[in-house]
């Protein structure tokens, strides 16, 4: 790949930096079987380690640790989250991004990352009794210091992992972070049925990051040398700041319920409602997850080419909400009986909320492969605009929301907001960047139809069939064939066949082409 030429900055000064050029249209069949591989590998793994972080959690809530205990490491979890959006202040997104010879700029960005990282861990350990008591959890100060760890862990983890995102090789990151779970969930396991509480999940998760630090080191070898080159760190941070600030925005959108609940309901409501929104979550992390691991590497390449990521974008969000949905559907009209059955009696509260979590979950999905779009393409002021508009109005209405109903007003508030107006903002910006309102509808016609006819089935099966396990199995087992019959429509669209180009018998074969243009204006 050829080396990027020095850009011109804002000013007008010129700086041996790379630059994020928009880059060339790949060979197609190329990047298509890279991209197929990478999504097959972060598929495996993704639905692996959920499926195993799954039975853990199943383990830790029967077993060792109570709703209260879930609520400090919520708080502990929220606030992780929000500092590793913003650790690196962006500038890992350049080792995935740009053009050229990555390990040019590659030092530069690794100093950024760890002077960044380790100067947010500093501020969070002298503010964390503060953090805690303004949460309503003054217990989880030494959860957050040393969960916390893991926000240098991560930014120096970034550039090495970086270099895997690039180079597609989702194959050696399922085996790094397979390493991760089975070290990070033992030592989380034995600490907790020692009786160390909420802060058996800080240990595992340190453990398990410095477990990915040194798999990915090892699986980009040459990586993690550090250098500087002023140059490089302008162009890196005015790349890098914008996405960091909207990144941080997201988290922060994602993770202020949590607050809200922790501070005006309590640890005993925070740790019914952290459950009920990992729950909500599976989805998204299974499916969501494994695309957003090849997504924003797959859209910079298309970026180029407005035809090519309008048409990856509308198929990408298809076979995602196609997958989503059902699973969606199933947890929020089956809410009570399946969180009884898997987390015991004493979890069942959580089950208010959760079909509301559900909508929201489904919602995020498109949202976040919105949001990967909108970074590929260079739209920085229209993330801030979405996410910051999002934060703005999110706010005060979970807290009326939470004084109103508690957890489940929180949840209701949630879907309003995003649903009433984040999605439409999302859509015009889309539109904006070449992605119409009409391909967004038709990835998501079949699915929702499909969603609508499973949802019918439960709520009129689910009394007579009672809520025994085979009951559950059968009715679930129902719901999803009626949802396999309504989406099967949409199946050449999700695997990228176009029927009009397809040869058809007799006066058939001779319309279509006409079809296949018809199409393309459309």
């Amino acid at each position: 790949m050829d080396t990027a030429r020095a850009p011109e900055s804002e000013t007008g000064e010129t700086s041996d930096a790379p630059a994020p050029p928009a880059p060339a249209p790949p060979a197609a069949n190329s990047l298509s079987g890279k991209v197929r591989s990478a999504a097959r590998w972060s598929l495996i793994n993704t639905v692996v380690l959920r499926l195993g972080n799954f039975a853990t959690g199943i383990v830790l809530a029967r077993f060792a640790l109570g709703p209260a205990a879930w609520g400090v490491y919520g708080i502990a979890q929220t606030v992780l989250l929000v500092l590793l959006s913003a650790n690196e202040l962006g500038v890992g997104l350049a080792i995935v991004r740009w053009e050229g010879d990555a390990r040019r700029f590659a030092p530069t960005v690794l100093t950024l990352s760890t002077l960044s990282s380790g100067l947010l861990y500093v501020a969070l350990f002298a503010a964390a009794p503060a953090v805690g008591g303004l949460l309503g959890s003054p217990d989880a100060t030494a959860v957050l210091r040393v969960m916390c760890l893991c926000v240098v862990i991560d930014g120096v983890a970034q550039v090495p992992g970086g270099f895997l995102t690039r180079e597609f090789a989702q194959g050696r990151r399922m085996i790094i972070d397979g390493l991760n779970f089975v070290l990070g969930t033992t030592v989380t396991l034995l600490l907790a049925f020692e009786g160390w509480g909420a802060m058996s999940f800080a240990w595992g998760a340190v453990v398990g990051n410095v477990v990915t630090l040194v798999g990915c080191a090892l699986a980009a070898p040459g990586t993690l040398k550090y250098g500087w080159d002023p140059g490089q760190a302008r162009t890196l941070l005015r790349f890098g700041l914008p996405l960091a600030g909207a990144s941080l925005l997201a988290l922060a959108v994602v993770n202020v319920d949590t607050m809200v609940v922790g501070a005006t309901l309590g640890n005993l409501s925070l740790g019914f409602y952290v459950l009920a929104f990992n729950i909500s979550g599976w989805p998204v992390r299974i499916i969501s997850e494994a695309a957003r691991r090849v997504s924003f590497a797959g859209f910079s390449r298309l970026a180029g080419s407005p035809q090519a990521l309008a048409q990856g974008f509308s198929r990408a969000l298809g076979v995602l909400i196609t997958g989503t949905v059902p699973l969606c559907v199933l947890l929020a009209g089956l809410a009570e009986p399946v969180i009884r059955l898997i987390y015991g009696s004493r979890w069942t509260p959580a089950a208010a909320a959760l079909p509301w979590l559900m909508a929201l979950g489904l919602i995020r999905i498109g949202a976040e492969l919105a949001y990967d779009c909108l970074v590929a393409t260079g739209q920085r002021r229209a993330l801030f605009l979405v996410q910051g508009l999002w934060l703005a109005a999110l706010i005060p209405a979970l807290l009326v929301a939470a004084h109103l109903n508690g957890m489940v007003g929180v949840s209701q508030g949630h879907v309003l907001v995003a649903g009433g107006l984040v999605v439409p903002v999302f859509l015009i910006a889309l539109s904006r960047g070449g992605i119409g309102v009409g391909r967004i509808a038709r990835a998501c016609a079949w699915p929702f139809l499909g969603g609508a006819v499973m949802a019918a089935m439960i709520l009129g099966l689910e009394r007579p069939f009672g809520d025994g396990r085979l009951a559950l199995l059968a009715l679930g087992i129902i719901a999803l064939a009626g949802y396999t019959v309504c989406v099967l429509p949409s199946r050449d669209f999700l695997r990228g066949v176009d029927r009009a180009a397809r040869p058809h018998r007799g006066r058939h074969r001779l319309s279509a082409p006409v079809r296949s243009t018809q199409q393309d204006v459309r």
